[in-house]
């Protein structure tokens, strides 16, 4: 029987919620000085009831749905609250909620949930519009792209649907012997009509998006213990970047999955590009700077809880969550923090920003949704 684990990423710290802001620099001009503020504007417990039992793991990214922040749990479905003041306009039960990141388009919104369905859903209401049983959970985030939505459920098979019927289109499926697994999965990649998955037995394969049939695929991860690929796939002109769990970071050819560099030190969590830089959240509790030609490290930011979720820009900064700890700011130049913020019980979902609003917004590891206002103030000095 395999089992499932979740390794460093479960969460035992217990807190409230309290305010940690960072210095910039100083100014000589108006006698003042640049701090970053950063301040819940609202807090929605996103469970129906209070949790008393055992504690589930909460890490989908909120989605911004025109007036809508969208929130999964990993305990009871889906809410849906609005973006300025948090009230709840709509709820949706699914048994053992919806643990993965969902995707949008227009007024659709498509995730898997653990009670082995995967779900299209009118984002405005919360009206189902479609289910599709998988007959396993499912934690990867989906991936929409020209009608056709692709995903990977828990039992190692990846679907294409049709997404305005779900109807299967083709399927791919492969096996995995391995009996310890970290709880998760790869979202798909897709560059020039190429799908990019890792997948739980260490693999890395390139479908063809329209037939489902392999172009290639590479054994990345040979480890006895923890083999997952579960990092997202980052494509960029025909250079690949994946991480596996307690592995490497690996550059791939796009075209042929030959290896063009690895660095030691394996990922849960996607690479975010930044300019010429790969930003890398570690397994080993770091977050990287990277340049994205050779890998070479430009600067690093040790985690003081826990390892990272993926890395966001925001306005200028880095921001991520700790999985035993605070929302973190960083700069982007020289991993310097600015500012934190702390919910208690960690953070497990990549947050979501809205630099228009200036807000970030996250899911705890008690299944609370924070709406967070962030920014650089002027404050006097004396």
């Amino acid at each position: 029987m395999k089992i499932v684990l979740f390794g460093t990423l479960l969460l035992t710290l217990v807190g409230c919620t309290t305010l940690n802001s960072g210095l910039e620099k100083w100014s000589s001009l108006n006698n003042s000085k640049r701090e970053y503020e950063v301040k819940a504007a609202w807090i929605r417990r996103t469970t129906e009831k209070d949790n008393l039992g055992f504690r589930k793991i909460n890490r989908m990214t909120p989605v911004l749905a025109g007036d809508l922040v969208i929130q999964g749990n990993g305990l009871d479905g889906i809410v849906a609250y609005s973006r300025d003041n948090g009230q709840e306009r709509w709820r949706l039960p699914i048994e053992n909620g919806a643990e993965p990141s969902a995707t949008l388009i227009r007024d659709r919104l498509f995730v898997g949930a653990s009670d082995g369905n995967f779900y299209s859903i009118e984002a405005s209401t919360g009206k189902v519009q479609w289910t599709f049983n998988t007959k396993s959970e499912n934690l990867a985030a989906p991936l929409l792209e020209d009608g056709i939505v692709y995903f990977l459920a828990g039992n190692s098979v990846f679907y294409a649907l049709d997404a305005s019927t779900g109807h299967q289109v083709w399927l791919y499926s492969r096996q995995d012997t391995s009996q310890f697994s970290i709880r998760g999965g790869s979202q798909a990649a897709l560059s020039n009509g190429t799908l990019y998955v890792g997948f739980s037995d260490g693999s890395v394969v390139a479908l063809n998006a329209k037939t489902g049939s392999s172009l290639w695929e590479v054994q990345l991860n040979r480890n006895k213990r923890f083999r997952d690929i579960d990092a997202t796939p980052v494509v960029e002109g025909n250079q690949l970047y994946v991480a596996g769990y307690d592995d490497k970071l690996y550059c791939l050819s796009a075209d042929k999955g030959e290896v063009v560099w690895r660095i030691d030190g394996g990922g849960y969590s996607g690479v975010t590009v930044v300019g010429d830089k790969l930003i890398y959240p570690t397994t080993n509790g770091e977050v990287q700077a990277l340049n994205k030609a050779s890998g070479d490290k430009l600067w690093s930011y040790k985690l003081k809880d826990g390892i990272a979720t993926q890395v966001r820009t925001y306005k200028g900064v880095l921001v991520f969550g700790e999985s035993q700890g605070s929302l973190r700011f960083l700069d982007a130049n020289g991993g310097t923090e600015v500012g934190s913020f702390e919910p208690g019980r960690g953070i497990l979902s990549s947050p979501q920003v809205d630099e228009k609003a200036g807000r970030v917004y996250f899911i705890s590891g008690e299944a609370n949704l924070y709406a967070i206002d962030a920014g650089w103030i002027k404050t006097p000095y004396f």
